[in-house]
């Protein structure tokens, strides 16, 4: 586990190619983007295994406010906006979102869907910003991409309930590499 943990924290700053362009948009390429970049997997995964350590309504709340804050985060880059630490922001969401998934205690869940939600503008922005062409099917494949990576966490963190070490390993091995994409 340690060898992992040390390969995952050397290794991330040369994956860390986050935003390269997205080619021609459209449906597939908005579902493949968020599968391209370790940045992008690991603040989906994180979100749905932090969502998980909830319970009722929240579970699912929690991935739905990072849904809707990206989606305006997309609207306001495909427009023309811009927001400054784009990249420092995507890398900041893995690190928190990640450590929060490992180690928040209980704390509001409308906290934590405003933590996810910002930073999920961040996600927003970056798919929107390098947008060319259709942005209704890049949007649709990248919000059915992100939902279902959510999903993936939320499984992987309500089968590790029980084994709670583990699911704070898993968040703290997420955290770490958003420590270093940020050092990077």
């Amino acid at each position: 586990m340690k060898k992992l943990f040390a390969l995952l924290t050397l290794a991330a700053p040369a994956l860390a190619s986050a935003h390269p362009g997205h080619g021609d948009s459209g449906l597939l390429n908005g579902m493949l983007h968020p599968i391209t970049g370790p940045d992008h997997i690991l603040a989906m995964l994180a979100v749905g295994l932090w969502a998980a350590s909830f319970c009722g309504k929240a579970r699912w709340a929690i991935p739905a406010a990072f849904v809707a804050m990206m989606a305006a985060g997309f609207a306001f880059g495909a427009n023309g906006g811009e927001m400054p630490l784009l990249e420092q922001g995507i890398a900041a969401s893995v690190l928190v979102i990640g450590l929060a998934a490992a180690w928040a205690q209980r704390i509001p869940a409308a906290a934590a869907a405003a933590v996810v939600g910002a930073f999920a503008l961040f996600h927003g922005m970056a798919h929107g910003a390098e947008m060319h062409g259709h942005a209704a099917w890049f949007a649709l494949g990248f919000v059915l991409s992100t939902a279902a990576l959510h999903a993936a966490g939320f499984f992987i963190g309500t089968a590790l309930q029980k084994n709670l070490w583990i699911n704070r390993a898993v968040g703290t091995a997420i955290g770490a590499v958003g420590l270093s994409l940020l050092l990077a």
